[in-house]
C-alpha cells in the first residue's frame, strides 16, 4: 500500500555527501569529523558506525535497549496518519500520473485561496499591511492575545447572541486547528473522561482526543433528515465521565446548516447530561440557503458553549491562521469549573497567532464590506449548484442532501455499481491515477464508501472534475450489468 507520509526531501537521499558537522546520518563513502555513517571515518561519536568504517568513537546501541524506543508504539507513530486529512490527501495525490495531459483538480480540501476570484477582502489585506508597516507589533504578544483583538473578537460575536460578550471571553488561536488543540487537552484532564462526536465529523477532533487519551463516542449524523444530529442516541452514549459534545454548524463534511429548533434540543440534552458543548462554527459566514446561520451561543443560558471560530474560511485566508475560542457562559459555569483557567494556562505555554494579524483584526471585522461576503457566497452557491447537479446526474455517486452552507457534501459510492473499486481509498487513488482528480475518501471522516468533494473552486474547474469523476466511473462499471444497474 502508499505510504501515508511524504518521501524524503531529495537532499536526504545523497549518496556522496562530506560534513564536518554533526551528521547523524552522513552519506555512504562521505567523511565525517562528527557522527559519522557508512564508509566514513570518524573522529567523534558515531550512532551508527557502518560496514567497513573506521570509529574512535561510541557505536550505538540497538533502537530497542533506547530508553525512547517505546515511542514507536505509540499513538503519533502508529495511527497518527489515519485521522489526518492532510495525510490521507498526500497519500491520493501520490497516484496521481505526473506525466498526464491534464491539470491536477483538489477537490479534497476547502481552500479556494488558490482562485483569483475569492481573493480576500482587500479591507483584510490593508488592515494587515497597515499593522506591519507601524513597525509596532513584531513582538510577542499575550498568550491570550491582544487585549483590542479580544474586544473587537467579542464585539462582533455578541452581534449574534442575546447578551454582551467581554474580551475575557474570547481566547485567540493559531487557526481553529489550534483551538481544537487547547480545547481537548482541557478536557482530557479528568481521568477517565469521554467526548461525543459526530459522524461523519472532523478528524482533527479524533486525532487530539487520541494524542491526549480521551475516550471518544460517536454520535450519528442522519443523511436522510439533511444529516441532523441523532439527539435521541445521546443520552445512549453519554455517562456520568460525558463531559463534551461537539457540533459543526455550518457543516463540514456534510454542508448542512442547523435550525434554531435542532440547536435547542440539542442544548437541553446537554443540560440534561451535564456536559458543554463545542461549536466549530468557522463556517458561519458562509450560508449558501434559506436557514440561517444560529450560533450555538444563543442557549448559552441552558448549557455553558466553547465556540470555535477563525478568519480562515469566511475571509479565504487559511494562511493568516488566526481563530479564537469564545466562552458563551452567562451563568458563570466554565469560570466556576476553571475550564477558562485551563484554557489561559495552556496558551501561556503554547504558540500564538502572528502578532501583525492579531493587531489588524480589528480592522478586519470592522471594516470588510458586506459586498464580499455576499460576492464569496454567490461563487459558493453557483459552485454547490453545480456540483449538485452534475452529482445527481452520475449513477454511480449518491448525494442525500443538497448543500446549505461550508464547502462540502458527502456523496455516496454506489460500489455494486462498480468492477474493481473496493472501497472509498481505492476508488480515490485510482481516480486520482486515472483522471488527476483528488477527494477526501469518507474513511477519515468515519464513513466508509462515502467520499467528501469540496465545491470551493471555480465553476470551470469544479465542471470539470466533476465530468472527469463521470467518466471514471463509467469506464469502470461493472461489466455484467444490464443497463449499469
Amino acid at each position: 500500500s502508499l505510504p501515508l507520509s511524504t518521501p524524503p526531501p531529495r537532499f536526504l537521499m545523497a549518496t556522496v555527501h562530506q560534513s564536518n558537522g554533526h551528521g547523524e546520518a552522513a552519506a555512504a563513502n562521505g567523511r565525517s569529523n562528527g557522527h559519522a555513517a557508512a564508509n566514513g571515518k570518524s573522529n567523534g561519536h558515531g550512532e551508527a558506525a557502518a560496514a567497513n568504517g573506521k570509529s574512535n568513537g561510541h557505536a550505538a546501541a540497538a533502537a530497542a535497549d533506547w530508553n525512547f524506543a517505546g515511542g514507536k508504539d505509540g499513538i503519533l507513530a502508529t495511527t497518527g496518519a489515519k485521522n489526518s486529512i492532510r495525510a490521507i490527501r498526500y497519500k491520493i495525490s501520490a497516484s496521481v500520473e505526473e506525466s498526464g495531459p491534464r491539470p491536477v483538480l483538489p477537490l479534497a480540501h476547502g481552500d479556494p485561496s488558490v482562485f483569483p476570484a475569492f481573493r480576500t477582502a482587500v479591507e483584510a489585506e490593508d488592515a494587515v499591511a497597515a499593522a506591519l508597516r507601524t513597525g509596532q507589533f513584531s513582538c510577542y504578544a499575550a498568550g491570550v492575545g491582544l487585549p483590542a483583538a479580544r474586544s473587537a473578537v467579542a464585539e462582533h460575536l455578541s452581534q449574534g447572541v442575546p447578551y454582551k460578550l467581554s474580551a475575557d471571553d474570547i481566547f485567540l488561536t493559531a487557526g481553529g486547528t489550534q483551538a481544537i488543540e487547547v480545547i481537548i487537552p482541557v478536557l482530557a484532564q479528568t481521568a477517565g473522561a469521554n467526548i461525543l462526536l459526530p459522524r461523519p465529523g472532523y478528524p482533527n477532533y479524533e486525532a487530539r482526543a487520541a494524542f491526549n487519551k480521551l475516550e471518544v463516542r460517536h454520535f450519528d449524523l442522519i443523511p436522510e433528515k439533511g444529516w441532523e444530529i441523532d439527539v435521541d442516541s445521546l443520552e445512549s452514549i453519554a455517562d456520568k465521565n460525558t463531559t463534551a459534545m461537539l457540533i459543526i454548524n455550518p457543516n463540514n463534511p456534510c454542508g448542512s446548516v442547523y435550525s434554531y429548533e435542532h440547536l435547542a434540543k440539542v442544548a437541553e440534552v446537554a443540560r440534561k447530561l451535564g456536559i458543554l458543548v463545542i461549536a466549530d462554527e468557522v463556517y458561519g459566514k458562509l450560508v449558501l440557503g434559506n436557514a440561517p446561520f444560529i450560533p450555538m451561543g444563543v442557549f448559552g443560558h441552558i448549557a455553558p458553549v466553547l465556540s470555535i471560530g477563525s478568519l480562515s474560511k469566511s475571509w479565504i485566508v487559511p494562511g493568516w491562521r488566526l481563530g479564537w475560542v469564545a466562552v458563551y457562559d452567562p451563568t458563570k459555569i466554565l469560570e466556576e469549573t476553571k475550564i477558562s483557567t485551563s484554557i489561559t494556562n495552556y496558551l501561556n505555554v503554547s504558540t500564538d497567532p502572528a502578532t501583525f494579524v492579531q493587531a489588524a483584526l480589528p480592522q478586519i471585522l470592522e471594516n470588510t464590506k458586506e459586498d464580499f461576503f455576499k460576492r464569496i457566497i454567490g461563487l459558493l452557491r453557483e459552485s454547490s449548484e453545480i456540483c449538485y447537479r452534475e452529482i445527481k446526474e452520475n449513477k454511480y455517486i449518491t448525494c442525500p442532501h443538497k448543500p446549505e452552507g461550508s464547502m462540502f457534501v458527502m456523496v455516496k459510492l454506489n460500489l455494486h455499481l462498480l468492477e474493481e473499486i473496493h472501497d472509498d481509498i481505492d476508488f480515490c487513488c485510482k481516480l486520482a491515477k486515472e483522471e488527476s482528480v483528488i477527494l477526501c475518501p469518507g474513511s477519515v471522516l468515519g464513513m466508509e464508501n462515502w467520499v467528501r468533494i469540496t465545491f470551493a473552486c471555480v465553476p470551470s474547474s469544479l465542471q470539470d472534475g466533476l465530468e472527469r469523476i463521470k467518466s471514471f466511473c463509467q469506464r469502470n462499471k461493472k461489466k455484467n450489468s444490464i443497463n449499469g444497474c
